[in-house]
């Protein structure tokens, strides 16, 4: 395997089984290794530094396969791959997150002490629409020394996240569907906002969803930050279209920024078709300057309600499947 094409796949892989394979792991291991081996490297510095960053991911990965026990767990295989970590089913309706390189372990910080602050001033009723922080700790590499933080999580069975559901309704949702998502996803930011959170990174893959009950679960908080701070860095993969300017810009962020974002998800998935009443009401949401969007997540439910009032009438439960 050459270099380049070495490089090309270590970045676009999301899972193992996209970087191994799944009929002879161990030997696309050993390919990728040899190719991007620092010792074995010649060319620009920059080719050099971009192969060098890459083996190291590939020899993590790697490493993290042949994991069988972290402080009290027992790992199997990774049951989902995210934008920072690997995640493990470790029982008991746990994940424990498992971040692929040393230098994240400031934004898998940011997830724990989100979570703790949310879980401590946040309104009980509402805590299920976060994930619940069950455990965080740190482990050494024994081969390398490099230490990670490892955050455990609390899961419920049946989550399915926005892209899942998009992909499944390809030319957009009935708006009465994205109706209760939307009412749920503010209900998630409300709780988080009234404990002085913004998540940050409130995109399709970290909105998931529970089709039958019409639950919501926001996850993925290490890109979350005070309100008034900066966000410390934007997910992998989203370009700027999906991010307000005061992310893209390292300005502060407030829960205009959450909404702005939340919003731009719901218009996904209404698709062009949708309303355009609440078209409107998104956009409303998404105005360029912080101070003028809405700033309570709360406030916004009643209004949001208002205008699904005038275009449905009283509410109804309305069963959701992803099978159309």
């Amino acid at each position: 395997m050459r270099t380049a094409a070495a490089i090309e796949l270590v970045a676009a892989a999301r899972t193992d089984a996209d970087l191994f394979g799944t009929d002879h792991p161990a030997r696309r291991y050993r390919e990728l290794v040899a190719a991007l081996h620092p010792d074995r490297l010649a060319g620009a510095p920059a080719v050099r530094a971009e192969a060098t960053e890459a083996f190291v991911q590939v020899t993590t990965r790697w490493k993290a396969r042949q994991v069988t026990v972290l402080g009290d767990y027992r790992l199997g295989a990774p049951v989902h791959s995210g934008d920072l970590a690997e995640l493990y089913d470790v029982g008991d309706d746990r994940l424990l997150k498992l971040p692929r390189r040393p230098t994240d372990n400031d934004l898998m910080a940011r997830e724990a002490h989100a979570l703790r602050t949310i879980a401590e001033h946040g309104d009980p009723r509402y805590l299920p629409y976060v994930p619940r922080l069950v455990d965080e700790f740190r482990h050494s590499d024994g081969a390398t020394g490099a230490e990670r933080r490892i955050n455990v999580l609390a899961t419920a069975p049946g989550l399915h996240d926005l892209d899942e559901v998009r992909r499944a309704y390809p030319d957009g949702l009935d708006a009465r569907d994205v109706a209760w998502m939307w009412r749920r996803l503010l209900v998630a930011l409300g709780l988080a906002h009234r404990a002085g959170v913004v998540h940050g990174a409130v995109l399709p893959r970290h909105v998931l969803i529970e089709p039958d009950a019409h639950g919501v679960v926001l996850v993925d908080w290490c890109f979350s930050a005070p309100v008034g701070s900066t966000i410390p860095a934007m997910v992998p993969g989203h370009d700027a279209e999906w991010y307000p300017e005061e992310i893209c810009r390292k300005r502060p962020c407030g829960p205009g920024t959450d909404i702005a974002m939340a919003s731009r998800c719901m218009s996904w998935l209404l698709g062009p078709h949708g309303p355009r009443e609440l078209h409107d009401f998104a956009r409303g949401c998404r105005q360029r300057s912080l101070d003028a969007r809405p700033d309570d997540a709360w406030r916004l439910l009643r209004e949001l309600d208002e205008v699904l009032d005038r275009l449905y009438g009283p509410r109804t439960f309305r069963p959701f499947t992803l099978n159309p």
